[in-house]
């Protein structure tokens, strides 16, 4: 995510750090490089401009000039108009009022539309609260199929009339369905065309003025850059938008369209999809991921995508396993699928503090398959074998690996790896944890 304008940004804030003593001169240049790199991200044209006066200002201000690390305060600086730029702080999904609450999800065709009202199901459905999916798109071939299909894979009802409705009875119908499915949000996934015409405004415009929904959030896709502002505005006149959900942002190298919208519409970014996943829906916060873009990482999201997915618990069972060397290829089996919940290794890697750099200067690239095949492995085994690597001998190992349909070197080299990962984390464990955290991330 924003990878070509955070290499852009590193490489003219390396030069900066690399100056004593900063004056007009060596500012306005960099000011230059950073204008140059946000305008090639497709940011919108005015949003730049504001933004980098905003920021030479600043940086002329004598606590930048007689700062003893001018470089980092210019840093500063650009992070913190970077926030503004983009909205200043989360803003939340209102889910005050008077249940069901209706949310109404517009934007054009090949948006994302329908798999965005799914994940937004879900991620509700996390929250404790009971979503209704409302088929309303009734232009796309196939997309009450599609959310019908979705709603089956999170254990959400999907509320669909008659082949003759119009998309507006469909709505208006979903509020006797939701009083008998006992739901207490609808979730709207109403029409989209390939580009903005009236008859699309006109539907959308009947639909709110009839069911008056408390959240009307734009599907627009974040790689589409400043035709996405665009599309923002146009639904905007139109509609009200209360919120934007910028869906595929993880594929989005510029990042234009999250850092214009704000600025150039007013209406604030509230969720981001990040990858195809359901699970792949986050919060919006635009610190993080300006923290992101600045090759930063972002160790609150990753914090918090953990504890959805690990209890205090499970935290205790395997914080005691590890201390009394008793950690099992079983609870091995276990981590790993609890990490794959948290995202592709890649998606996980860049929430992390300098791995941007990690991967740019050595070109890693995690290996997903290995995860895949290490877990085959595991269960080749038996469930004594899991629980007592150490009577894994030959013939064991050509048994495993044929079960899992790989060589017995794959097999030797788990084994291997397994009993060296038992090893550094017992001696961490003995360590407690403020003292192994110290020694896991390098000995500082």
């Amino acid at each position: 995510m924003f990878q070509n304008l955070s290499d852009r940004l590193a490489v003219t804030f390396k030069k900066l750090k690399g100056h004593g003593k900063l004056n007009e001169s060596n500012i306005a240049e960099s000011m230059r490089e950073v204008r140059l790199a946000l305008l090639e991200a497709d940011v919108n044209y005015k949003a730049v401009k504001d933004f980098v006066a905003r920021v030479q200002e600043r940086a002329m201000g004598q606590e930048v000039l007689r700062s003893l690390t001018p470089g980092q305060q210019v840093i500063k600086v650009v992070h913190q108009e970077l926030v503004l730029l983009m909205g200043g702080e989360a803003k939340a999904l209102d889910l005050n009022g008077r249940p069901p609450l209706v949310f109404m999800l517009a934007g054009l065709q090949g948006s994302g539309k329908t798999t965005s009202c799914a994940k937004l199901a879900l991620a509700l459905q996390k929250r404790g609260r009971r979503p209704l999916l409302v088929a309303a798109d009734l232009r796309r071939p196939a997309a009450v199929e599609q959310l019908r299909k979705l709603g089956e894979q999170i254990k959400a009802p999907v509320h669909s009339g008659p082949a003759d409705s119009s998309p507006l009875e469909v709505c208006l119908s979903s509020l006797r369905r939701a009083a008998l499915e006992e739901a207490d949000v609808i979730i709207l996934d109403t029409a989209g065309r390939l580009q903005l015409d009236e008859p699309l405004m006109d539907e959308l415009a009947q639909i709110k003025d009839r069911l008056k929904p408390q959240e009307i959030l734009l599907v627009a896709d974040a790689m589409t850059g400043q035709e996405a502002v665009n599309v923002a505005e146009a639904f905007h006149r139109r509609l009200g938008l209360t919120g934007v959900l910028l869906s595929k942002m993880e594929g989005d190298a510029r990042g234009g369209a999250a850092l214009s919208i704000k600025a150039v519409v007013g209406v604030p970014i509230k969720l981001m999809g990040m990858g195809e996943k359901l699970e792949a829906l986050e919060v919006f916060h635009p610190d993080r991921v300006v923290s992101r873009i600045l090759g930063m990482g972002d160790v609150l999201t990753l914090v918090e995508k953990a504890s959805q997915e690990y209890d205090q618990r499970q935290s205790e069972d395997l914080a005691r396993k590890l201390a009394n060397d008793s950690f099992t290829l079983e609870d091995f089996r276990g981590q790993l699928q609890q990490m794959k919940k948290l995202g592709s290794l890649e998606s996980v890697l860049q929430l992390l503090p300098g791995m941007g750099k990690l991967k740019t200067l050595k070109n890693f690239t995690p290996d997903e398959k290995e995860l895949t095949r290490t877990e085959a492995i595991i269960n080749s085994m038996t469930g004594t074998e899991r629980a007592n690597a150490d009577i894994i001998n030959a013939s064991r190992r050509r048994r495993i690996a044929a079960g899992a349909g790989v060589g017995i070197a794959d097999v030797n080299k788990l084994l291997k790896n397994f009993q060296q990962a038992r090893k550094t984390m017992k001696a961490l464990a003995k360590l407690g944890p403020k003292k192994g955290m110290r020694r896991l991330l390098g000995g500082f």
